[in-house]
């Protein structure tokens, strides 16, 4: 049975008109749902004096301590070219500090410096603050990141997904 979306013989895309609506997207739902919650986050993380971006790679460092380039950026799926120059700033402003591995020293490791440590206490508030934002119940929340976690996974089955659960 063929799907109403599914190409049809010709190669062309299935004639509901509907299906290019925007609000019927789910990337748009997701882009729009992304940016919104990242500006409700904003004020909070300008307090702590991080980006989005600088925050995500400090809760990596929050519950690794220390991790090389890549460790980070497999946990939150930026590439090296991404990561590398937020890296820098952040190092630049205290909070991490970059030193070649050991073992490998094409591997860069990062860790926290101590004001990365400080910042963990000033910075536990975020997750509650942004619960009180957002205007569903919590368990509404924990089963749309769950769902997302889902999708991510679907759509990148060989990455191990923080948090997924395993596929059946």
């Amino acid at each position: 049975m063929k799907s109403k979306h599914s190409p049809s013989p010709g190669g062309s895309i299935a004639e509901d008109s509907s299906a290019l609506c925007l609000e019927r997207q789910l990337c748009f739902a997701l882009y729009a749902a992304s940016n919104q919650v990242t500006r409700l986050a904003r004020p909070m993380l300008d307090q702590l004096g991080l980006t989005y971006p600088q925050y995500l790679v400090m809760l990596v460092l929050w519950q690794h301590t220390s991790c090389t380039v890549g460790e980070i950026g497999s946990r939150l799926m930026l590439d090296s070219g991404t990561l590398t120059p937020l890296l820098k700033r952040m190092q630049g402003n205290g909070l991490i500090t970059r030193t070649r591995d050991m073992p490998d020293e094409r591997c860069v490791r990062i860790a926290l410096s101590a004001q990365g440590r400080a910042l963990k206490h000033r910075a536990g508030d975020v997750p509650g603050q942004m619960r009180c934002r957002i205007a569903l119940p919590d368990a509404s929340l924990e089963s749309l990141r769950e769902q997302l976690h889902g999708l991510l996974s679907a759509i990148q089955p060989t990455v191990d997904v923080p948090g997924a659960k395993p596929r059946a």
